[in-house]
């Protein structure tokens, strides 16, 4: 195995919940030198980036993905050795109540960064042009649903189910062409469910976390049996810096937490922790527990064999479920000056057809 020593990454959508935890990562942990290219919709926040917004390795560009002059512009200046690509509309709700913005930028705007990159990496000498990667960052999603049995590997058929799924289904299969087709160096991972500091509101742990703090209603949807893979972000921040450091030209790996838990088993160990550092004598926050109509498609289970990561490049996640899940919710109980403004934003119930 021939390791790469990448000097300058640039990171789209680095201001969302895993490209920032990358980010931060990246600098904080490797002391590699990032541009973060962001164009800051709603779910991309720069707080996320204040640990690092200060750190002379850390330049940040308000670019859209699908403005192809201005990526061009900001290859051209910046010079980087590695592109990895996270920005991407991510919530299977708001996929479901407008499927649009999920097109154009999950698939629109990877085939504008991948004409870009092909574009950079003919351009380069020849030595720059064989250490030059692009790597796609995917979910598990694209896989579709599992029965009670089995995980999901590298060669698992493709069988999105929901409009964001298949927008990143679809991204995929772009990259894949172009390393095909044109010979551009990428590699590929698709990744379980992600939770930590620093996310969106709206996603199921941070609102369970959120609204058990303040004694609000605690949807579940349907029966709350379907199961995920947890998966820490800052695990999955330096399984990416893993990938991006040994990976072969063309790799792919999975990467997944092996914490499966329904999500009625996870809104549950939230209340239980919220009780323990936020109590109040007599009460429960597990009565606050509301079963809600299930949205449409909903996958009944996901699962990562993470077993060729592990094997090949020597990453394992250094979080249990228990773990990681009793961190955030610390983080989230330490850290309102970061959600409150949010909350207005992402409290409401999407999804619905």
């Amino acid at each position: 195995m021939t390791f790469r020593n990448p000097k300058l990454v640039l990171v789209t959508g680095g201001a969302g919940f895993i490209g920032s935890a990358l980010v931060r990562h990246l600098i904080l942990d490797r002391g590699i030198a990032v541009v973060n290219v962001d164009c800051l919709t709603y779910a991309a926040n720069p707080d996320n980036l204040k640990p690092v917004a200060d750190s002379p390795l850390y330049r940040f560009e308000k670019v859209d993905i699908r403005d192809r002059a201005a990526i061009d512009q900001v290859l051209a200046t910046h010079k980087p050795d590695t592109i990895i690509h996270l920005a991407a509309e991510s919530h299977v709700d708001r996929s479901i109540d407008g499927p649009d913005a999920f097109i154009q930028t999950n698939i629109v705007g990877t085939s504008v960064l991948l004409a870009a990159a092909r574009a950079y990496w003919s351009g380069l000498a020849k030595e720059a042009a064989a250490q030059f990667r692009f790597h796609h960052v995917s979910t598990d999603e694209v896989f579709g649903s599992l029965g009670a049995e089995g995980f999901f590997t590298e060669e698992t058929a493709y069988a999105p189910r929901s409009p964001y799924s298949a927008s990143k289904a679809a991204s995929d299969h772009l990259v894949d062409a172009w390393h095909h087709t044109y010979g551009l160096p990428v590699v590929l991972t698709n990744c379980s469910n992600n939770y930590g500091p620093y996310h969106f509101p709206e996603k199921l742990i941070p609102l369970i976390i959120l609204n058990a703090l303040e004694w609000k209603k605690l949807p579940v949807y349907g029966d709350g049996q379907n199961v995920r893979d947890w998966l820490h972000v800052e695990d999955h921040a330096r399984a990416l810096a893993e990938v991006m450091i040994k990976a072969e030209n063309g790799g792919r790996y999975n990467i997944g937490g092996n914490n499966e838990k329904t999500n009625l088993e996870v809104v549950e160990r939230i209340c239980d922790l919220v009780d323990k550092y936020r109590p109040e004598p007599g009460r429960s926050r597990r009565e606050l527990i509301s079963f809600v109509t299930d949205r449409p498609g909903h996958d009944h289970r996901y699962a990562i064999d993470a077993s060729k990561i592990r094997r090949d490049l020597g990453w394992t996640p250094q979080e249990t479920f228990d773990s990681g899940i009793e961190k955030t919710v610390q983080w989230y109980l330490e850290n309102e000056w970061w959600w409150s403004r949010l909350r207005a934003v992402a409290g409401q119930r999407l999804g619905k057809v």
